[in-house]
């Protein structure tokens, strides 16, 4: 019987090699922290010997809205995720890696970093050094989420610092306006789509990498076909079968082409019935980031007796309920107009980053 082999943070790049050079059995990547290491290991359940023969690496999704599953990726997936991407990014290269490698993002970058014969350089992820880095003259890349790219766009050595790179930029969704303010300062910036379950983005501002198709049901829902599909949610073969057929995975999410591009609308449970009327709360909280910039509200629907699902806007500013929803007016329906606003000392965030919805819809019913 093979068990998961557990690895520290600072282990991954071995482990990542010893896996993909088919020396050693699975591996999951575990954060530091003793509280939330506990919750990893909790879903990972290293003690239960490993069923699926071609398991390389097992990493838990985000949980930020639903809970946490562990996700067994194999090596040609990985393998296929990481030249895929170098062969849309212009080939191999120097990666440096902001992120921890217990999510997706983190453990591609050591995963490109070893298919590139170059060890990824670790900074932390304030990019803490990066202004001092020095790499070999082949092409330099770092992959960041939305809010570490904001941040350093405001600090004049770290703005300069990042025209050196070619940035995948993924984990939320971003703003249009902190894109443009990239582009100005001559900063190039990869938006990528995808999932713990597809080994990371596998959708490169809006085109599809080679070898992936994408596909859209009548109601926008996306599936992703490729060789870069997980093997499995461990242990949970009903879970498995209800999203994975063959080579396709059918995700959680909506879009839609535009010309040749496409366009993630939000979340298949985004849409929520509120008074009889079906309000697209992806759709509202882009109108909300527009109006008052992204990650000041968020709004969620929680059950009511009376709406079905009433519309609650959570910030953790001093806005008004009466300011919110006169900022809005005009800019959505008056059925999606938050109804109520509660203020928190800080949003809920899961160990990726990401505001944890789920937190907040669960704290509004407790």
């Amino acid at each position: 019987m093979t068990h998961l082999r557990l690895a520290a943070s600072a282990e991954v790049p071995d482990a990542v090699r010893a896996v993909l050079e088919g020396v050693s059995g699975a591996f999951a990547p575990v954060p530091e922290g003793v509280g939330e290491a506990s919750r990893w290991i909790a879903v990972l359940k290293p003690d239960v010997p490993i069923e699926e023969p071609d398991a390389a690496v097992v990493l838990p999704t985000s949980g930020s809205t639903g809970a946490p599953r562990a996700v067994v990726l194999s090596r040609s997936a990985l393998v296929a995720a990481a030249t895929a991407g170098h062969a849309r990014l212009g080939g191999p290269g120097a990666w440096v890696c902001a992120l921890a490698p217990h999510h997706v993002a983190g453990l591609m970058v050591h995963v490109r970093a070893h298919l590139s014969g170059i060890p990824a350089t670790v900074v932390d992820p304030h990019l803490s050094g990066l202004t001092e880095l020095t790499l070999p003259d082949v092409p330099a890349y770092l992959s960041l989420v939305p809010t570490q790219l904001y941040r350093a766009l405001r600090q004049n050595d770290l703005r300069t610092a990042l025209r050196r790179y070619t940035i995948l930029l993924g984990g939320a969704a971003a703003d249009r306006a902190e894109l443009e303010r990239a582009k100005d300062f001559g900063i190039r910036v990869v938006m990528t789509y995808g999932m713990t379950e597809t080994c990371g983005g596998v959708v490169y501002d809006g085109v599809p990498l080679d070898g992936i198709h994408v596909g859209l049901d009548d109601d926008g829902r996306i599936s992703l076909t490729g060789p870069t599909t997980f093997s499995g949610y461990r242990l949970e073969p009903e879970a498995t079968a209800d999203v994975l057929d063959g080579r396709t995975f059918l995700t959680s999410d909506r879009g839609a082409w535009v010309g040749e591009r496409l366009e993630i609308r939000g979340r298949i449970d985004d849409v929520v019935i509120s008074g009889g009327v079906n309000v697209d709360l992806a759709q509202l909280q882009r109108a909300v980031d527009r109006a008052l910039g992204v990650e000041r509200v968020v709004v969620i629907g929680v059950p009511d007796p009376e709406w079905g699902a009433r519309i609650v806007a959570v910030t953790a500013s001093d806005l008004t309920l009466e300011a919110l929803r006169d900022r809005l007016d005009g800019l959505v329906e008056r059925e999606a107009m938050p109804r109520d606003l509660r203020r928190v000392d800080a949003f809920p965030r899961t160990s990726s980053g990401k505001i944890d919805r789920r937190t907040l819809v669960s704290d509004w019913e407790a």
